[in-house]
């Protein structure tokens, strides 16, 4: 075997690890952007543990025809991007959503992905981005736990106040 088709066997195999991983993968055309924008974009997705990475689409597709996963075909035409989030599933969305909407880009255009081994289109990852993340939520969960004993905590002192100035 030649070790062009190795390497490819090796880059399909690492794409397949990635797609097992990953809890949301969204492909992205980002054809007109510039070095400046590619660079701030891979340093958010970095610093939230979200894999920005322009892979070939033929080797895509030969890992999710592996994985047996159907209807991104039509997503893998033209140049892409593709957007892993292995540990937060809105973390990829948001990240993208959100620099076009800082950047006002119409280069960079979300085009559809998977959440696991579903696809899903543009409206489903834009809700995902919409979406509290996980850490959000936990503190939004502690917050209404809290809230009741704290008030209970209030009522209490006030009573005992009212006890001592009688």
């Amino acid at each position: 075997m030649s070790a062009n088709l190795e390497a490819k066997k090796q880059v399909v195999s690492d794409i397949v690890e990635k797609l097992k991983n990953a809890e949301c993968m969204m492909v992205v055309s980002y054809s007109g952007l510039t070095v400046e924008q590619v660079t701030e974009l891979r340093k958010q997705c970095r610093e939230n543990d979200v894999h920005y990475c322009v892979l070939k689409n033929r080797l895509v597709n030969r890992a999710l025809q592996e994985l047996n996963i159907e209807g991104l075909e039509g997503l893998l035409e033209g140049p892409n991007a593709f957007v892993f989030s292995e540990k937060d599933v809105t973390a990829g969305p948001k990240i993208i959503s959100q620099f076009i909407e800082k950047n006002k880009l119409t280069s960079l255009e979300i085009k559809g992905g998977l959440m696991g081994t579903e696809v899903i289109d543009v409206k489903a990852i834009k809700e995902l981005a919409a979406t509290p993340s996980r850490e959000e939520l936990l503190a939004t969960m502690v917050g209404c736990l809290v809230s009741p004993v704290s008030a209970l905590v209030s009522v209490l002192e006030q009573i005992a106040e009212k006890k001592d100035a009688a």
